[in-house]
């Protein structure tokens, strides 16, 4: 292929006969996907396997690679979830008559073509497909190389349920993985309308610096759990452990524990047990780093370039405070604005720092892990955005629509 520009003014074409298409058409793709999910489960870990041959089992990306049964189910139950889920467009905001007689309605649209580029999660070919087809919305997806056989399977499945529910394959469209198409695509402000990326700080800062078409950041995770001098212990224990081990190659997963001083020496022995089951590494700052080495951790001295870093692995590090106020202050210089905790029975230092925090999410005596549309009953999501314009949080349904101005007259003019 020498330019993706035909295909993707194919798909900007066709994008207005899903629009066209009542809500209970699209949600019937959605539904019928589900089905040919589940009943092509063979096929689907077929092709990842070919993806999973080519990448390290060592890598962090791997567990983002990685489909096995229970997750092609978890995709089909989400379509379905999806599914019934309230039309985010065509909703009247504001209707009023004008002195003139005009009858002037402002409503919800869908957003046109959406262009989302990711890596190495082929999950994200469903949760996007799903959303953008039932809010009315095009997807052109650019993938990664690292997922193309699973992709590529996920969308034939995906415009067989297109054509079987009577709408135009085309209005979802997977891009070639060379990345010479990278810069036509974000160029392309013709045909496309917006630009998710979703993976690395590399690619996001890439497609912020080079498009042409509006981006929504949904950034990289640099997550903190702050564990203040009147929290409870245990709880902390429970809240770091599952923050760092549920899943760590995801961007909710915990980078960086900061510790009051006085907590220190009585809560790390009581991190022991999970560190040493989930092999977590520690990269512990001076004032903590005898207590991890007493109780005989995997330890190494905390570098400067240790803090800010989004892991993916079963590593974190940890920052000693010795007051509120500088652990706001770490969080201030480090975090990615993405999802930020406080374990605290201080309700006032608590509502302090639900206000104070500068994130997408922010956490009282909670993981962070949370931070998902699926479990924030918005059904899939396309990612967690992190900027403040036009959206915050997980990026679902609801955000994928704009606004029009619909006015209706019987011959007025305006001179």
């Amino acid at each position: 292929m020498e330019s993706i520009l035909p295909e993707l003014q194919k798909t900007s074409r066709e994008a207005a006969k899903l629009r066209r298409a009542p809500h209970s058409q699209r949600a019937g793709v959605l539904t019928h996907l589900a089905g040919l999910l589940t009943e092509n489960v063979a096929l689907i870990l077929a092709e990842n396997r070919k993806d999973l041959e080519r990448m390290d089992r060592e890598d962090p990306k791997y567990d983002r690679l990685l489909l096995n049964e229970a997750r092609i189910h978890a995709l089909a139950d989400s379509l379905r979830e999806v599914s019934r889920l309230e039309d985010p467009a065509g909703k009247v905001l504001l209707e009023k008559t004008l002195p003139n007689g005009l009858l002037l309605k402002k409503v919800t649209t869908p957003m046109g073509v959406v262009g989302t580029i990711f890596e190495s999660r082929p999950n994200v070919t469903i949760d996007v497909a799903a959303l953008c087809l039932l809010s009315g919305n095009a997807a052109v997806l650019k993938g990664g190389k690292e997922a193309d056989y699973s992709n590529r399977a996920f969308v034939q499945l995906i415009h067989r349920a297109l054509r079987e529910n009577g709408l135009p394959e085309e209005v979802v469209l997977l891009l070639p993985t060379d990345r010479k198409f990278m810069t036509e695509l974000l160029q392309a402000d013709r045909y496309v309308d917006l630009i998710i990326p979703r993976g690395s700080q590399g690619l996001i800062s890439f497609v912020r610096e080079n498009s042409r078409i509006p981006t929504i950041e949904t950034g990289a995770g640099v997550c903190h759990v702050y564990v203040e001098k009147t929290a409870d212990l245990a709880m902390a224990a429970e809240i770091i452990v599952n923050a760092k081990a549920s899943r760590p190659s995801v961007c909710n997963s915990l980078d960086c524990v900061i510790l009051d001083a006085a907590v220190a020496p009585e809560l790390i022995p009581g991190l022991k047990a999970g560190f040493e089951k989930y092999a977590i590494e520690v990269f512990a700052d001076e004032a903590s780093l005898p207590y991890f080495r007493e109780a005989d951790f995997r330890v190494q001295p905390a570098r400067a370039e240790d803090f800010g870093k989004e892991w993916l692995d079963f590593k974190l590090s940890v920052k000693t405070v010795n007051s509120p106020d500088e652990a706001l202050d770490h969080i201030r210089e480090y975090s990615s604005r993405h999802s930020e905790a406080i374990v605290t029975r201080d309700p006032e230092l608590a509502q302090r720092f639900l206000e104070e925090v500068d994130a997408a999410a922010v956490y009282h005596n909670a993981s962070t892990r949370f931070t998902d549309g699926g479990e924030f009953g918005l059904g899939a999501e396309i990612g967690i955005s992190t900027q403040k314009l036009h959206a915050r949080g997980p990026f679902a349904l609801e955000k994928l629509v704009t606004e029009k101005w619909v006015v209706t007259g019987d011959g007025q003019v305006r001179w």
